[in-house]
């Protein structure tokens, strides 16, 4: 390889292959580690990678799949906030890749994906292992390249990753093929952020004249409610959420991807809303008269029935999304731009307006929300000889509080969701898509970024199997995760939707039959296996495995039939749920008896909604 000075730009050259174009700018971005697999079309790319991990600075991760390999990026970036990256071979190894991209792209999560792709004459040949991952990826990426040329290489490896992590981030696809891999050129390095692209200029500060609007609409609320999205997160917005809650004594609900945007130990949190969030949240969200959506994009497992969500509040809608304002729900105050950004111009308004809060203003509201709180609380059943899938969540969070935790889909998630209380980017959970298979390669992710912190993946027996390779890749690179099964030997939430809507006909949810034996399927893997049967043994089990010094699997055996409430049914709205708590009363109340007009349950008179059905009285 050798070097040159051009007399008229003193830009130094070097002359290199595609290859090392692509591992050089890898590393010049910052990039520490990447996941993937080799095949016949990228090896060009794995031969320069190998070298460069022969020099330092940058290290490989080989999963057992490829999707394995986009879920570990994914992991790797919600935790850190940084661009997370998978390399995939050509044809099944793109394909593969598939899932894990469009989960990336529900959760706005931001990948830089390297495909290889067959040699350039090849394409459209139907040459071998060749397939057009750039058209199968359009509908899943922010944007994508294929690479006609290695001079491309470093100019394009900039501009994936200014646009998978400005404005709303996303997945960014790279397919380059064998040949330009191969070619060689005079290599001059493009630095980060050294991209001109001039139809790409999202908007990060809001409108000052909506800020303003938006504040005198706080002044005059009595029952105004936070609503936090991932956008939140992505943000970094934590210190400035709790600045505005603590300023107008706003209570504060999360969605599920917003978990961990405001302390859920704080007096003003509610917990997450929606589908199975805390009936106060839903409640509350269901009475207020402001909603201030910040980061959070109104889906259909937030809201319940659309038109009934919030029906009586005026709308602030902060998002640094244009597409997302305004698009399932009309806000009184659109405000386009960097959450962080936004709710930072709001609070400096605010000092420079100088006119103090009334903070006993939403008090009655408060209290309004605490009755709710007292009298429909989360349960956590307690039973004699079976283990309740809630207390193992409950006894991790009370000896793992600071962990990492990832988690796969369905009720373990919903239940991890309820009771856990994380910090800022220690929730890492498949929302929008809902992948099973998530948990354990994201948690791998997870764990290579934050090597000295613990990760625990919350799984279930039918997930795990989604993705249960990856025990080899934590074994083989001695990651450090442990991993806990909630094993009710079901595909648990759609055991509970065909109990509660399909007349109790379990089609094709029962997993007992063929359902290895996880300790021994971990010990084949070098992996150290647990099994707990019996609540007396909980506590001391999970502290062994806390305490273990390796990855570890623990396969809980929990009680079969236990569901995930509260619960809105579908076309219901927040407000009508089903499976409340008893309400408790204080004893000395006289307690007078109603019928519900929907399902003629008995209800004392000081219900707002009927436990039972969830209409309201």
């Amino acid at each position: 390889m050798t070097s040159s000075v051009t007399a008229q730009d003193k830009v130094t050259t070097q002359r290199a292959t595609g290859g090392f174009a692509l591992i050089d700018s890898l590393q010049r971005h910052g990039v520490r580690h990447i996941f993937g697999y080799p095949g016949g079309a990228i090896l060009p790319i794995y031969d320069e990678l190998y070298k460069a991990e022969q020099r330092g600075g940058i290290g490989h991760i080989l999963v057992r799949h490829e999707q394995g390999a986009a879920h570990a990026a994914d992991g790797y970036a919600r935790a850190t906030g940084e661009v997370g990256v998978c390399f995939g071979t050509s044809g099944p190894g793109a394909t593969n890749l598939v899932t894990g991209i469009a989960t990336a792209a529900m959760d706005s999560i931001p990948l830089v994906v390297i495909t290889g792709q067959v040699a350039r004459a090849a394409i459209g040949t139907d040459a071998f292992q060749e397939t057009d991952i750039f058209g199968i990826t359009l509908p899943i990426v922010k944007h994508s390249y294929v690479v006609r040329s290695a001079d491309d290489m470093a100019r394009i490896v900039a501009e994936a990753f200014f646009i998978a992590q400005t404005g709303r981030p996303g997945p960014v696809l790279i397919d380059v093929p064998k040949d330009v891999g191969l070619e060689e050129f005079d290599y001059i390095p493009v630095e980060p952020g050294d991209v001109q692209l001039p139809g790409y200029k999202p908007t990060v500060k809001g409108d000052p004249r909506k800020i303003d609007h938006a504040i005198r609409l706080f002044r005059v609320a009595m029952q105004p409610m936070l609503y936090f999205g991932g956008g939140a997160i992505t943000a970094g917005a934590h210190a400035e959420i709790q600045a505005l809650a603590e300023y107008f004594s706003i209570p504060v609900t999360t969605t599920l991807m917003g978990k961990g945007a405001f302390d859920e130990h704080h007096p003003l949190a509610v917990g997450m809303l929606g589908m199975h969030g805390t009936a106060y949240a839903n409640f509350a969200v269901s009475e207020c008269d402001l909603l201030i959506a910040v980061g959070a994009r109104f889906d259909d497992r937030v809201t319940g029935k659309l038109d009934e969500f919030a029906s009586r509040a005026k709308v602030i809608h902060i998002d640094i999304d244009p597409a997302e304002v305004g698009k399932n729900r009309i806000p009184n105050v659109p405000i386009v731009g960097d959450v962080r950004q936004v709710l930072q111009r709001l609070l400096q308004r605010l000092d420079e307006i100088d006119k103090p809060a009334d903070a006993d203003k939403t008090l009655a509201w408060r209290d309004r929300i605490q009755r709710w709180r007292d009298d429909y609380p989360l349960v956590v059943p307690t039973y004699d000889e079976t283990i309740a899938p809630q207390e193992v969540i409950v006894e991790l969070c009370r000896q793992a509080p600071q962990a990492f935790y990832t988690t796969d889909v369905g009720q373990h998630q919903m239940w991890a969701a309820q009771f856990l209380k994380n910090g800022p980017r220690r929730w890492v959970s498949s929302a929008g898509l809902g992948t099973m298979g998530f948990g354990l390669p994201a948690a791998m992710g997870v764990q290579v970024a934050r090597p000295d912190d613990v990760t625990i993946c919350i799984s279930g027996d039918a997930s795990f199997q989604m993705n249960p390779q990856e025990l080899g890749t934590l074994a083989q690179y001695d990651i450090k995760v442990i991993t806990v099964i909630i094993n009710n030997g079901w595909q648990g939430m759609v055991r509970q939707w065909q109990q509660s809507f399909y007349g109790e006909r379990y089609s094709s949810s029962n997993m007992q039959v063929g359902m290895p034996d996880f300790e021994l399927l971990a010990n084949a893997y070098g992996v150290k296996g647990m099994i707990v049967n019996h609540p007396s043994e909980l506590a001391e089990a999970i502290a062994t495995m806390l305490a273990h010094d390796g990855p570890v699997l623990m396969d809980v055996r929990v009680r079969r039939d236990e569901n995930c409430y509260p619960m809105v049914a579908p076309g219901k709205s927040n407000a009508q749920m089903i499976g409340l708590p008893p309400q408790k009363s204080p004893a000395h109340q006289t307690i007078e008896l109603m019928y519900c007009s929907s399902c003629g349950a008995k209800n004392p008179s000081s219900h707002a909604f009927c436990p039972e059905c969830g209409t309201k009285l």
